[in-house]
């Protein structure tokens, strides 16, 4: 085959130019001939043309299927509309009522304005935290009423009724005392089994106050009963307080103790055991509530700052600095003033023969000085590390004709005991509410507190 030929394996519609060569043969030189492929190329331009006209066709009649709308046929879609709804907000610490409008959404005129209105009806200026507000909103997001619960008091309903108008109504709640029983275990502490009742602790300080001549509360233990008849004070369906304990049992060691109220009819009131004896002695057992001993009464005891045994005349309870501490009994201040070993000390003598010390005080009551006169309870001082301590803590010492006595072994002398008509209506009370001292207590006597209603 000739060099020049086109060869069977090249593309069919390929063009190959010849680069011309010399003839090997006869000497002369020979033209490069070029082939084309036209044929196929002409085929593919007519079926084109053909299929040209279907292809604008199709496009006409897609173009017939979409819509011609103009921008400004277009209509504007309706905002959905949120259903009325509520939100509660509760009164916190450093809040005031207008901060807690205006976040509730109120403007700062409305928030103004509700703020002046009720104060028509509580003071503004002292609301405590636990306090809720209810916003309740309409279908524009617009707040159109509020109410108030206010612990203790009632609730004060605020509806709007125009543009910057509200109609504000105050809904003072009844007041009612219902007279509870209550009993409990302690387990752990009196403050944990007052709790554990369903209680407010302040009852733990009532309960102490009526027993602390007989019972060393330092020294409760696990498995001690009590229980008590009391007045419990309601707002509405709110606990605000309770009233004087009526009656009260408490078992310590074994030992049970018993103390009913009576009131003379001077308006005077004091607790008495089942026999008409007062419960009020003339010393305390201790003269601060809720601490621990340190170190007891001692002959010879080894002084932790001094580093060698001496006697110790008192009893130390060992408390938080700033404790108050009482006088024990009915006196006089003879002496309230700064020692180097003692620190700050206050002496108060009750009787001719009888007198209490008070030493290592971090400072002394307001006013209080020598030939001040003090009844028992009082707060005279409050507990430090004055003087030679080691920590904070109260010395405490009771001297008799100028012999020193160990106060937990203090002998207490107990007032006269009720008589006449007062005794009889003491023994009344007695048959009334003995009963209940010693049967299974319920939370809520007399048919007790109905539950809390919900604020929505």
């Amino acid at each position: 085959m000739r060099s020049d030929t086109i060869r069977r394996n090249r593309p069919r519609f390929a063009v190959k130019l010849m680069k011309p060569k010399r003839a090997v043969r006869g000497g002369l030189a020979r033209r490069p001939r070029m082939v084309l492929a036209a044929l196929p190329i002409g085929i593919l331009l007519m079926i084109v043309a053909r299929t040209e006209p279907a292809s604008s066709s199709v496009m006409q009649q897609a173009a017939m299927l979409v819509p011609q709308l103009r921008y400004d046929e277009l209509a504007v879609a309706e905002p959905a509309l949120l259903p009325e709804h509520s939100m509660v907000l509760t009164f916190e610490a450093n809040d005031t009522l207008d901060a807690v409008f205006h976040a509730g959404g109120l403007t700062r005129r409305d928030s103004a304005l509700l703020t002046q209105e009720f104060a028509r009806s509580i003071d503004v200026r002292r609301l405590r935290p636990g306090h809720m507000l209810r916003f309740h909103y309409d279908h524009e997001r617009k707040v159109d009423a509020v109410q108030m619960k206010v612990t203790g008091w009632g609730d004060i309903d605020a509806i709007r009724t125009g543009a910057g108008a509200f109609d504000v109504t105050p809904r003072p709640a009844d007041q009612r005392a219902v007279t509870t029983t209550i009993a409990a275990t302690i387990e752990s502490s009196l403050y944990e089994a007052i709790r554990g009742a369903g209680e407010h602790p302040a009852l733990v300080q009532h309960l102490a106050d009526m027993f602390q001549w007989d019972i060393d509360f330092f020294s409760l233990q696990k498995g001690d009963t009590f229980s008590l008849v009391v007045e419990k004070k309601f707002s509405g369906t709110d606990l605000v307080g309770y009233g004087p304990i009526l009656a009260a049992r408490f078992v310590h060691n074994g030992m049970p103790y018993e103390s009913f109220r009576h009131e003379a009819p001077d308006g005077s009131s004091g607790h008495y055991t089942r026999n008409a004896t007062p419960v009020r002695k003339q010393f305390l057992r201790a003269p601060l509530q809720f601490s621990r001993i340190t170190s007891g009464f001692s002959k010879k005891r080894f002084h932790p700052v001094l580093n060698y045994f001496r006697p110790h005349y008192g009893v130390d309870y060992g408390a938080p600095v700033g404790t108050p501490v009482m006088t024990t009994a009915d006196g006089v201040v003879v002496e309230a003033r700064h020692k180097h070993a003692e620190g700050n000390i206050i002496r108060v003598r009750h009787s001719s023969r009888t007198e209490t010390s008070y030493l290592h005080l971090s400072r002394f009551a307001k006013g209080l000085k020598r030939g001040t006169k003090v009844t028992q309870g009082d707060v005279i001082g409050y507990v430090g590390s004055t003087g030679l301590a080691t920590g904070p803590h109260l010395d405490y010492r009771v001297r008799e004709a100028g012999k020193w006595l160990d106060p937990l072994k203090l002998k207490s002398i107990t007032p006269d005991p009720l008589r006449g008509n007062s005794l009889r209506r003491f023994r009344q009370d007695v048959t009334r509410f003995a009963p209940r001292l010693s049967s299974v207590p319920e939370q809520l006597a007399q048919g007790g507190s109905p539950r809390r209603r919900a604020l929505f």
